[in-house]
């Protein structure tokens, strides 16, 4: 079930937060090197990529249920709440989260 949570915001915070990085210049190859068949990420990158998820769960959208702003961290406890009730039987359907 979290996993299905998850799913709803990947593109939101994750993907969003990797474009924004990238789009940006803010991560650059030489942010990376290599270790033997993998690829490992300097710890610079590594906290440029934390702040940036950290800001973006601090952004305010409006919840399109209950029609004011809260930030993605605040949502992602809101739809885990209707996740519950939904499984306990206190509301017929689960409303998803969208954006537009």
């Amino acid at each position: 079930m979290a996993l299905d949570l998850m799913e709803e915001f990947r593109p939101l915070v994750c993907d969003s937060t990797a474009i924004r990085l990238i789009n940006t210049s803010a991560l650059k190859n030489s942010d990376f090197s290599r270790l033997g068949n993998g690829v490992i990420m300097s710890d610079n990158a590594r906290r440029k990529v934390i702040s940036a998820y950290e800001k973006r769960m601090d952004t305010l959208v409006t919840h399109p249920i209950f029609g004011y702003a809260m930030s993605y961290r605040r949502v992602l406890s809101v739809q885990a709440r209707l996740v519950a009730r939904w499984l306990l039987g206190e509301i017929s359907d689960y409303p998803p989260f969208c954006t537009r």
